[in-house]
């Protein structure tokens, strides 16, 4: 079953058993791969799924961060629930000492010195690991590495 049905079918379920957090948040996830389909004029793929489930976790944690900055608990608290659904559709990611270890490797076999070769490295990792590494994390370990 590919992502796209999972989510239809997780969204059908969370509307018959009436758990309307869940149906609105993938009522919202639908319409996102539906605008991406139509856009795209393609049939939207795992790949392309997971990238845009990416992007929306991202917006979640963005507003999540804000709200709880502006002390206003009750919109955090619906962005954490968001934020909570939509993971559950991610692949796991590695852990911080995968992530480190990959990208010592990958250190080593570009021969990387400087900060300079910091996009070199970058794209070997983002390729290896692929949508299992977080971008961030592992971009934070490289410069502490080439420091």
């Amino acid at each position: 079953m590919n992502i796209l049905d999972r989510i239809k079918n997780d969204m059908y379920a969370a509307m018959k058993s009436g758990d309307r957090e869940v149906s609105q948040t993938l009522r919202t996830l639908m319409a996102k791969l539906k605008d991406f389909q139509i856009n795209k004029n393609k049939l939207i793929t795992d790949h392309d799924g997971i990238g845009i489930i990416k992007t929306l976790v991202k917006q979640r944690r963005e507003a999540l961060e804000i709200y709880e900055n502006a002390d206003r608990l009750d919109l955090a608290g619906k962005e954490r629930i968001e934020l909570d659904i939509l993971s559950s559709y991610l692949p796991e990611l590695m852990s911080e000492e995968d992530i480190k270890s990959l990208v010592k490797q990958i250190i080593t076999e570009v021969g990387a010195k400087s900060m300079s070769d910091v996009g070199a490295v970058m794209q070997l990792v983002m390729q290896r690991g692929g949508e299992k590494v977080d971008g961030k994390k592992a971009n934070l370990i490289l410069r502490d590495l080439l420091e």
